[in-house]
Order: C-alpha cells, then structure tokens, then sequence
C-alpha cells in the first residue's frame, strides 16, 4: 500500500543518529492518536513518548500527527514506517 524510502536514500538525505520526522493521518477515532505515539515509542522500544504534536482537520473526521523521535539507523526509520503502516484508521503517512 506504502513504498517505504530505500535505506541508501535515507542515509544520503539524513544524518544518523538524529531526528527524523513521520507524519501520519488518520481517523480521529479510537485513539488513532495514541495508537500513533504507542507504536513509535514501542518500536524504539522506550517508556518515554517521541516528541509530537496534533492538528485536527477542518470538520474533525482526521486527524494529522506528527512525531519526531532520535533514531539511530535508516533501518530503524524502515522498521518504524512498518509498524505506522499497520494501524487501524490509517489514510496517510510521509
């Protein structure tokens, strides 16, 4: 449903370790933005939330999030865009 970046246009285009925005939309609907927040920190494995904030859309039916967490590798910016991919009430990701 979702091509991922390659690992080598990420490691020519980002410095790692370091900060890489997601950018996720979804159904502003059973904790959509939660369920965002929960899958990125569970897939870098800490008990800490990445920094994020949240815009609703105009009439509510979605919700943007934008999270920006440290990650260490391109690998895992793959391996958190997998995660991001299989939540319920997903529309978008970049």
């Amino acid at each position: 449903m979702y091509e991922l970046p390659p690992i080598d246009l990420l490691e020519s285009t980002h410095a790692f370790p370091g900060p890489y925005m997601f950018k996720v939309i979804g159904k502003a609907e059973r904790g959509f933005v939660a369920r965002t927040v929960a899958a990125v920190r569970a897939q870098l494995d800490t008990n800490a939330d990445p920094p994020y904030s949240v815009r609703e859309a105009v009439g509510g039916r979605h919700v943007a999030v934008t999270v920006e967490p440290m990650v260490q590798t391109a690998q895992q910016v793959l391996d958190i865009y997998g995660r991001l991919r299989s939540l319920t009430g997903l529309v978008m990701m970049w």
